[in-house]
C-alpha cells in the first residue's frame, strides 16, 4: 500500500475498541463554519439521529428585524450512532464535516445526560448565554420547577447564582441564572 492510499483508508475494525461499538451513543462532530444545519440535514437523510441545539436571536438591519435560529455551539453538531467503521466513514465523508471530536478524530462519546440537559434547557425558553468552559467547581442538580433534574456546575457571577452546563468533548458551556431555583450538591 502506498503512503497516499494510507491517508484515505478508513480505520480498520481492529483499531476500534469493542466496548465503544456495542450501544449507540452521542458523538460531537466538528463542522465547517456555518455548515451545521446543512450537515444535520445530510446526516438525517442518510438515516442518522442528530441533534443541533439552536437558540433564537433577533437580528436587526436598518429596515427590519428578524428572529433567526442559530447553532448554540458554532461549528459543532451531534450524531447518535454506534461507532462502527462503516458508519464513522459515512459521517466523516459528509460534506461540511471536518471530523469527530476526539483523539485522532475517532470520536469521544458525549454523555446522554449532557444532551438531555441541553434539550431540557432549550425547550424551557430560559434565557442563557455562552460562557467559558469550566473544569472546576461544584456539580449541582436543580430541584423543582421547569429545570428539575438538570445538572451542572454552580458558580457565582456578580453576586448571582449561575448554573453552567458543559458538553465536555467539545469544551463548550452555557450558563443560566438560577436564583429562583433550589439546587442540591451531587
Amino acid at each position: 500500500m502506498s503512503a497516499s492510499n494510507a491517508v484515505c483508508t478508513p480505520l480498520v475494525e481492529s483499531q476500534w475498541p469493542t466496548a465503544s461499538v456495542a450501544d449507540p451513543q452521542w458523538y460531537a462532530v466538528h463542522t465547517r463554519s456555518q455548515h451545521e444545519k446543512a450537515v444535520i440535514n445530510q446526516l438525517e437523510r442518510r438515516g442518522f439521529q442528530t441533534f443541533l441545539p439552536l437558540i433564537r436571536e433577533v437580528h436587526r438591519w436598518s429596515d427590519r428585524r428578524k428572529i433567526v435560529q442559530l447553532p448554540l455551539f458554532s461549528c459543532y453538531a451531534f450524531v447518535h450512532m454506534r461507532l462502527l467503521p462503516e458508519l464513522w466513514y459515512k459521517v466523516t465523508q459528509t460534506s461540511g464535516v471536518l471530523g469527530f471530536v476526539g483523539a485522532r478524530g475517532e470520536g469521544i462519546p458525549v454523555p446522554e445526560n449532557q444532551i438531555e440537559a441541553l434539550r431540557t434547557l432549550l425547550s424551557s425558553d430560559v434565557p442563557c448565554t455562552l460562557c467559558p468552559f469550566l473544569q472546576i467547581g461544584q456539580r449541582v442538580r436543580i430541584r423543582g420547577g421547569a429545570l428539575d433534574g438538570v445538572e451542572g456546575l454552580l458558580i457565582a457571577r456578580n453576586g448571582d447564582r449561575t448554573l453552567v452546563i458543559s458538553v465536555e468533548p467539545i469544551q463548550r458551556s452555557i450558563a443560566i441564572r438560577i436564583d429562583q431555583y433550589q439546587v442540591e450538591a451531587i
